[in-house]
């Protein structure tokens, strides 16, 4: 049983979770734990924190949701479907689709006139399902002898699904690159960004001492069956991200790079609008903004030396996106703590160059802090994982394409 006099080390997840229910937990966002480990130490930060709370808030192409509309009169086997004129897929089962977040409509014009605007696609449409509001559903069929019906024009409301589930197979990337544009005489436009020729942006995408597989560099505490705040409700880890790679170089024992990501599922009928946003990106398509948070267990020193990190010791490599990426070469042009990515201007090359984030710190700060009060309140427990995530110096890791010829 727990007694009323701080823990010793080490701690575990049944411990904390039982401080918890009886809201004595000590529970801080990353941003305070930084502040009182620099006050008090490591070992007595340590006994006195039961968990701390990271989060972030930025673009994640690989989401999206699968969603069952029910049996319609006479019953109906999709072949294809199109929600608000966007392509879902359907060949899973009867009525159950999946709809991608970077999907577009087949008559959008995409790049045809660059830079295409990308006005509308599979993320707003999840937006807008979690906004409650009517989206035209459009399907097609074969037809069978136990599902005659060939063609379906309605509309759903996510009030009215039977199933609306949030799965992103690769998110919350641990780090991720600097991106600019140094060789094009133009400015280019990626998923991060439009880029300005000659060095004239730097854009970044990550919360920094915030961010959750930041804090937790070697997959510790996060892991397969880990609970997560996802878009305004509880979900959970489901698996390792695609392009999970855990052996990525590190300095102070951080992944300089992208290296582990996170598979992602939660209730879409419990997220709100305002956390889950389709995104647009000009010259380069349709994507998901996420909001998510993961509390990370105090269960020992260790675990809060790196939860503890602060930003000038977390650093990000420099990368070409006007050649050196898309021709997939290796190497960078350096790398850069995230203090100077914040700062507004890092150097590159000697020269001075500004620098912009497509994550947003101040709202990863609040999803943080919501979450932190959700765990003091006892709303939300603490998970171990069932189990870790492919580890540092396995064999496991990501690997390019092989391209083969193909014979006809």
């Amino acid at each position: 049983m727990i007694t009323e006099e701080v823990l010793t080390l080490p701690k575990t997840y049944e411990e904390i979770n039982e401080k918890i229910r009886k809201k004595k937990a000590v529970v801080l966002t990353a941003e305070e734990a930084i502040e009182l480990v620099g006050k008090k130490g490591l070992k007595k930060a340590a006994k006195e924190v039961d968990v701390v709370t990271t989060a972030t808030f930025g673009p994640m192409c690989s989401s999206g949701a699968f969603l069952n509309f029910g049996h319609s009169k006479p019953k109906i086997k999709v072949q294809k479907a199109w929600l608000n004129g966007v392509n879902a897929y359907a060949g899973i089962a009867a009525v159950d689709c999946y709809i991608g977040a970077t999907e577009i409509p087949e008559d959008d014009p995409a790049n045809k006139v660059f830079p295409g605007e990308f006005s509308y696609g599979g993320g707003h449409v999840i937006q807008d399902l979690i906004a409650g509001k009517d989206i035209e559903l459009k399907a097609t069929a074969y037809g069978t002898d136990c599902y005659p019906r060939k063609e379906l024009k309605t509309y759903i409301n996510i009030k009215d699904l039977n199933e609306a589930v949030l799965v992103n197979p690769r998110n919350c990337y641990q780090n991720y690159n600097v991106a600019v544009n140094k060789h094009s005489k133009r400015t280019i436009y990626t998923y991060m960004g439009a880029l300005k020729p000659k060095l004239g942006n730097a854009n970044y995408c990550s919360a920094g001492q915030l961010s959750p597989l930041l804090k937790d560099p070697y997959y510790k505490t996060i892991g397969v069956g880990t609970r997560v705040w996802v878009g305004g409700a509880q979900g959970y880890v489901y698996w390792w991200g695609t392009q999970h790679s855990p052996n990525a170089e590190r300095k102070n024992g951080v992944p300089v790079g992208g290296a582990g990501t996170l598979a992602i599922v939660g209730d879409l009928k419990q997220m709100k609008p305002e956390w889950i946003v389709g995104t647009s990106m000009r010259g380069y398509g349709v994507t998901l903004t996420v909001g998510l948070g993961i509390p990370i267990p105090i269960l020992n020193e260790e675990i809060l030396k790196y939860a503890a990190k602060k930003d000038e010791e977390l650093f990000a490599p420099i990368i070409d996106y006007s050649k050196d990426y898309p021709n997939a070469k290796p190497g960078n042009l350096g790398t850069v703590n995230y203090k100077q990515l914040k700062s507004g201007s890092i150097k590159i090359q000697g020269k001075d160059v500004p620098t912009g984030a497509l994550s947003s710190y101040s709202k990863a700060l609040e999803i943080a802090t919501i979450l932190k009060k959700e765990i003091k309140k006892g709303k939300f427990q603490i998970t171990k994982p069932v189990q870790l995530l492919p580890q540092a110096g396995s064999k496991y890791g990501f690997k390019m394409l092989k391209e083969r010829p193909v014979r006809r």
